[in-house]
């Protein structure tokens, strides 16, 4: 892990670099390429200012990204804006970024869904010292000072004009109002293990029949989790309350993948808001369920575009309007399937069935606490959304291709609702 050098006798880089950006961040779109040339001119004239240059920007990272965490973004989302806007370079500067400003918080600091974000993004000091930062990076990417100054100033202004959002989650060393054993946690889950297990056997037949019954029992197993869970709260053993986690959502068809995500999320007790202009959606629901709804949602997005580029094969389906068509329908249907087998589960746990984690029923007494336990977790998500989104507004979906629709809804029906091993971007 690379040391974090004193910034004191930097020869003026650290004042020079604040005011670099506070010229690129200020600079109407008009006149922002020669705000960025003035400033990157200024920090990559001399080769033997670059090592002090590379220690303000490591130093000026820990504000600008702390700042970042502060107005409620998290690492993947700090990504998935560069991802979206800027070009592979960006990424990795603001990977490395990230990477650094971790520097200043303890692992205990974090809770696991940001752990997990840091993972993913494989965001680690690889450096030997700040002062060989940007000259080791600009061998790697095959940049002059130039070059990598005006990426630096570029990403900055990026996020130094990121508007506050709601938070899903706490920011580094803040911890929630109170600590509950319920909240994420490290590791997995032991009922999100076992569907991980059923999808993946699921993924593995090549038999459609047996795919679906096994991939449904996942989701029963899923509904089954989140009762078990209201009725633990029902009894006051559990003080667990709604938590929130983002899923990027990006073009094309960002809309109808947005309807795919909610209809996943509905059945299993979660409320979606999307927040288009900056590709992600908010998923409001009990931490166990956003675990379920995280893992079907990714399943379920690769076997639509699967399915919609293999029915673009043919010469009537590789419109615009088709392909929308289709994902809308998919959406749809899945989203009829989904619910089915959540009522199945709900009906069936109220009759006194328990649906073990290992797939086997057992029969106990019905609990009349059950349905008024679900309903009042319902209501706490709702209110959830109402706190962290009091202006929201709803969006009508049209459709244009009927051809496109039948499909959709055909490989809906033709969909195994499981899992992939793989990665989602959130």
């Amino acid at each position: 892990m690379g040391k974090r050098a004193q910034q004191d006798g930097d020869g003026g880089a650290g004042p020079l670099l604040e005011q670099a950006v506070r010229s690129v961040l200020t600079a109407p779109d008009e006149t922002l390429d020669l705000a960025l040339d003035t400033g990157a001119s200024l920090l990559a004239a001399s080769a033997g200012q670059w090592p002090a240059v590379s220690r303000a920007l490591l130093g000026y990272a820990d504000t600008a990204v702390g700042r970042c965490w502060s107005a409620g973004w998290r690492p993947a989302d700090l990504a998935r804006v560069v991802r979206r806007g800027l070009k592979p370079v960006h990424l990795a500067l603001a990977v490395d970024l990230i990477a650094a400003e971790g520097r200043r918080h303890a692992a205990a600091a974090l809770d696991r869904r940001w752990h997990e974000q840091l993972r993913e993004l494989e965001a680690e000091v690889w450096w030997p010292g700040d002062e060989q930062y940007l000259g080791a990076f600009a061998d790697r990417h095959r940049l002059d000072r130039f070059a990598l100054a005006t990426t630096a100033l570029e990403l900055l202004r990026t996020w130094g004009r990121l508007p506050p959002i709601s938070p899903v989650g706490p920011a580094p060393g803040r911890r929630p109002q109170a600590e509950r054993t319920t909240g994420p946690q490290a590791g997995e889950p032991r009922m999100l293990a076992r569907i991980r297990a059923l999808l993946a056997k699921a993924e593995s037949t090549e038999y459609p029949e047996e795919a679906e019954a096994l991939t449904t029992k996942a989701q029963q197993l899923m509904a089954q989790h989140s009762i078990d869970d209201a009725l633990l709260a029902a009894t006051g053993d559990d003080r667990n309350t709604p938590a929130a986690l983002r899923i990027g959502v990006d073009n094309p068809y960002e809309s109808p993948k947005t309807m795919l995500l909610d209809a996943v999320a509905a059945a299993n007790r979660c409320r979606v808001v999307w927040a288009k202009e900056f590709g992600f959606c908010t998923v409001v629901g009990f931490d166990g369920d956003l675990d379920g709804v995280e893992l079907l949602y990714t399943s379920l997005l690769v076997q639509a575009t699967h399915a919609l580029n293999k029915a673009g094969s043919r010469r009537d389906s590789r419109s615009k309007a088709f392909r929308h068509s289709f994902l809308v329908a998919y959406a749809a249907r899945i989203r009829e399937r989904l619910t089915a087998a959540t009522e199945r589960a709900t009906t069936a746990a109220a009759a006194g069935r328990h649906l073990r984690e290992d797939g086997t029923e057992e029969q106990l007494l019905p609990d009349e606490r059950l349905l008024p336990a679900l309903a009042a977790r319902s209501e706490a998500v709702d209110d959830e959304v109402g706190r962290l989104f009091p202006k929201l507004v709803s969006q009508r979906v049209r459709v244009s291709d009927g051809v496109g629709w039948a499909a959709g809804r055909a490989a809906a029906d033709r969909a195994a609702l499981h899992g992939r091993a793989g990665q989602i971007r959130r």
